[in-house]
Order: C-alpha cells, then sequence, then structure tokens
C-alpha cells in the first residue's frame, strides 16, 4: 500500500514543469552531497582508481559535479512517469535516426550499447520515436515487482518493449525473422558467478557481460552504440555511432571491448555525467580465480 501511495505521489510530482523540478534538485544535491552524504566514499574511490592522474582538487571538482548532476538525474527520471511526446522532444535530440532505417532497409537487426551516462532512462523513451520498427530495452530484474511494472510501464510508454535480461536471447530467436533494435545497458556488472570476461575500462580491469557481443553474432546484428551527451541543463542530444556492421567476422571480445572502449572515451571528455556511486569493480579477476 506504502508503495502505490508512493508512486501516486511521484506521479503527482512529475506534473510540475521543468523549472519547479531542478529547484528540487538543488535541494537534493545539498541533501546528497552535505547531509546524507550518500556513496560519497564509493564515489571517491571510484575517481581516484579511475584517475590516478588527476590532482586530488580535480577529482573532487567532478565528484561535486556528478553529485549535482545525479540531482537532475533524479528529478528527471520522476519526470519521466508523465513526459508527453512533445516534451521529449524537447528536451532530447537524436541526431541521425536515419541509421537505423539505413540497417533496417538492409534486412539486418540493431543492438545499441549505452552505458549509464547521462540520461540513458530518457534516452530509452527517445528511442521509441526513432523508428517504426520494434524496440526492445532488456533491464535487469530487481527485487521489488510492484515497482519494476511501473518503472517498465515507464520506459515502454512509447512503444518500446521490455525484455528481462535472461529472456533476450528466447526474444530474440523468436522475433529472427524480423528487424529489431535492441537496446543494452552495457556497464552493469555480473555476478561474481557469471563472470566471463574482464575488460581494461577506466585505468583497472572491469567484469563486463558478453551479452551484447553474443547475441550480435547469433542473430547477425549490426552493432552501434548510443553516445548521449548534455548539451545543457534538461537538454540532451544521442548520436548512433556504428561499432560493427558484420558481427560474425570479428574476434572474440573484440566487440566487448569496442563498445566498452568507446564509452570510456565519451566519460574521459566529460566525467561528471557517468554513475559513479555504482558499485562498479566489486571484485578483481584474482577473485574469480580464487
Amino acid at each position: 500500500m506504502l508503495t502505490k501511495v508512493a508512486i501516486f505521489f511521484l506521479y503527482l510530482l512529475s506534473l510540475l514543469p521543468f523549472w519547479v523540478l531542478y529547484l528540487l534538485s538543488d535541494a537534493v544535491f545539498i541533501i546528497l552531497f552535505y547531509v546524507a552524504k550518500y556513496r560519497r566514499k564509493v564515489v571517491q574511490e571510484n575517481l581516484r582508481n579511475a584517475f590516478p592522474e588527476k590532482t586530488a582538487a580535480e577529482r573532487s571538482q567532478i565528484e561535486r559535479q556528478f553529485y549535482r548532476y545525479l540531482g537532475d538525474l533524479l528529478v528527471e527520471s520522476v519526470k519521466m512517469f508523465s513526459i508527453s511526446r512533445e516534451q521529449l522532444n524537447q528536451h532530447f535530440h537524436v541526431a541521425n535516426p536515419e541509421m537505423l532505417n539505413s540497417y533496417f532497409a538492409n534486412k539486418q537487426s540493431i543492438i545499441g550499447a549505452v552505458g549509464h551516462y547521462g540520461n540513458w532512462e530518457m534516452a530509452a523513451l527517445a528511442l521509441s520515436l526513432c523508428t517504426d520498427h520494434k524496440k526492445l530495452i532488456v533491464y535487469k530484474p530487481i527485487k521489488n515487482k510492484q515497482i519494476e511494472a511501473v518503472t517498465n510501464q515507464t520506459r515502454g510508454k512509447f512503444g518500446a518493449q521490455l525484455v528481462a535480461m535472461k529472456a533476450t536471447m528466447r526474444t530474440l530467436v523468436s522475433l529472427k525473422n524480423e528487424q529489431i533494435i535492441t537496446v543494452f545497458v552495457s556497464d552493469q556488472t555480473p555476478v561474481r558467478e557469471e563472470t566471463q570476461y574482464f575488460a581494461s575500462f577506466l585505468n583497472q580491469p572491469t567484469a563486463i557481460f558478453l551479452g551484447v557481443e553474443k547475441l550480435a553474432k547469433l542473430t547477425n546484428s549490426a552493432v552501434i552504440f548510443c553516445d548521449i551527451r548534455v548539451v545543457k541543463r534538461g537538454y540532451y542530444s544521442c548520436t548512433f555511432v556504428p561499432l560493427i556492421n558484420e558481427p560474425k567476422r570479428t574476434a572474440e571480445h573484440e566487440i566487448t571491448d569496442l563498445h566498452v572502449q568507446y564509452l570510456e572515451k565519451v566519460i574521459r571528455e566529460e566525467p561528471a555525467y557517468w554513475l559513479w556511486s555504482h558499485r562498479r569493480w566489486k571484485f578483481k579477476p584474482e577473485d574469480i580465480h580464487r
């Protein structure tokens, strides 16, 4: 019951205009950064490991910028409950949607990799408006099924189909005769027991899901990276960047390394917009061997 009340309250909150929500974001920043000190030790450790070449002052500046953006990300996520197509088109611009149709015209499906960078949730909604072909968004299930259902309903409000991670292969095989685009958040952390590969990412070995690579090869889908950039507060752009057109001709881990390296490039250019509070490096290669 409490969850239903909370969800209803969040929906009412989402009806507020963006400028009011950003006033709330400023207050959220103060609470997260100064009062609760939300995961600040995690953020600081992640930044030290990722950028040993930067000074303490430089890393401190990135940390502060990240928490300011985290406030924006939280209120923008609330806005997704009620955002209209018109509002979405105003705040999120896809630079080259025609790229998708060029692959579909050649009877080829697409797998898109995206990181926890910028507003990836808004990007998922914007993708739904880019093409009339079927859109699949792969998600990692959470324990609270009521929250999961509401979140997925919001993600799919403009036509995307939500697919649980473990059902992805079965779903893609069932749609093998259609041209579709499937989007993965590619920097999620696999559980220790399922970790098969460590890539070099942000100056440290990092456990990476191989789903993008495996499914691209299985379905012969082109692989693109969804390059999200923050234009200014509340406004985003996304450019689809082609990575691999012929996945079956690639070497083992080549596709994985490509999308990991591209995400690192984006993060290094503007580091404040990645999710530094995520406990991304829970274990190392030696922990797997042990």
